[in-house]
């Protein structure tokens, strides 16, 4: 049988509250009430094949609470005049969080209704579209509120995070909390605020004005003879992003590696540095043109994901060539195979007609399931060999 019962309505009725559907309309949303749930009922021959099952059925809707039975005369041939549920109702929230035992929860969500429609009406969408995201912030609600009124007083701050002066208010506080403050200041600032090109929990300050602690670039010199910082020799240099894209040196050779051991080990090469990369996003080093100039290498594992982060720094360096992230490196350490626990399957269009052949059969596992092999398994002595012609 497959009649509901009085507890599938009551989960018809929490999956509403799953999906906000129940709170929205204290917040101006869209109003689901009366909310009518599925209510599947016997046919006419379960009346007569299945009295007893169907006798039963109806009992627990005569003793069902909170929610609103409508009923049918039936006059059925043998059983004669019954009475049957014909459909079931909820009427409005307060009788859908009784049933739900969620009053709490809909008490703390007025509560925050009513904070933002005194001081922000125009978060009461926000509020609409996102009920349950707002309860679990009830704690902190008031604060976030008072951050959007600090930011939005102050505009073009120029100042760091931790000089936002609200009392209760904490840089760990709108650290922990940004993903939400985005949204809420992308609906109470004007546009001209909104500085659009940054974007994500990583560009939070940029994107209001706000100053970030600078991006830093790691790299060495691999030549010796040139003097950089003067004085020094086997050089490990962090520099911010933008005293590295001023930077002046000979260098015609750039190897980008991700793995901190291949980073300091790497060998000497003539006129040139090894950067250590950060994986995906290249936004810092973008800025430092100077690299046009020079032959850039990418080393990364050699597993989807590698493929991934050669393909965005190609975005930004259309001349980068990948460097041993070819088939031949692949099959000579066969030994040496992990596994990458979840692959990139979209298409990368910057690769190369090489390079996208072993990423398509990477990503469609026709060597191996999830194969990866990690940079750091590359045998030193298959790095000297190739640099050799790069060598001095």
């Amino acid at each position: 049988m497959n009649w509901t019962t009085v507890r599938d309505l009551k989960a018809q009725l929490l999956r509403q509250w799953e999906r906000g559907n129940l709170l929205r309309p204290l917040a101006g949303g869209e109003d689901c009430f009366p909310l009518r749930l599925v209510l599947k009922r016997p046919a006419s021959t379960d009346l007569t094949s299945r009295f007893e099952a169907v006798r039963d059925w109806v009992a627990q809707f005569k003793a069902a609470q909170f929610v609103r039975i409508e009923w049918r005369d039936v006059r059925h041939p043998v059983m004669g005049a019954q009475r049957l549920p014909q459909s079931a109702w909820i009427d409005s929230p307060d009788q859908a969080v009784a049933w739900l035992s969620k009053r709490t929860e809909m008490e703390r969500f007025k509560a925050i209704v009513e904070q933002t429609r005194s001081r922000y009406p125009v978060l009461l969408e926000w509020l609409a579209r996102f009920p349950l995201q707002a309860i679990d912030l009830a704690e902190h609600w008031a604060l976030l509120l008072d951050v959007v009124e600090w930011i939005q007083e102050h505009p073009q701050p120029g100042c760091y995070l931790r000089q936002v002066d609200v009392p209760g208010v904490h840089t760990k506080f709108i650290e922990r909390h940004k993903a939400v403050l985005i949204q809420l200041l992308d609906r109470v600032l004007p546009p001209n605020r909104v500085i659009q090109e940054y974007r994500g929990i990583d560009g939070f300050a940029a994107r209001y004005g706000f100053i970030d602690k600078p991006e830093r670039i790691r790299f060495r010199v691999l030549d010796k003879a040139i003097d950089f910082p003067p004085g020094t020799e086997h050089s490990d240099v962090t520099l911010d992003a933008e005293s590295f894209a001023r930077l002046n040196i000979p260098v015609r050779r750039v190897f980008i590696t991700e793995n901190e051991i291949n980073f300091l080990a790497f060998p000497p090469v003539q006129e040139a540095i090894v950067i250590f990369g950060k994986g995906y996003g290249w936004t810092t080093l973008a800025p430092a043109r100077w690299l046009d100039r020079c032959s850039l290498h990418y080393w990364g594992d050699i597993d989807t994901h590698g493929f991934v982060i050669l393909d965005q720094l190609r975005m930004k360096f259309p001349s980068v060539e990948s460097f041993f992230m070819d088939r031949e490196t692949l099959m000579v350490h066969r030994s040496l195979w992990g596994t990458e626990d979840k692959q990139a399957t979209h298409d990368l269009p910057a690769l190369n007609e090489t390079e996208r052949a072993l990423y398509d059969e990477l990503r469609d596992n026709r060597i191996r399931e999830k194969l990866r092999l990690e940079q750091e398994h590359i045998g030193f002595n298959w790095l000297l060999k190739a640099l050799t012609e790069f060598r001095g």
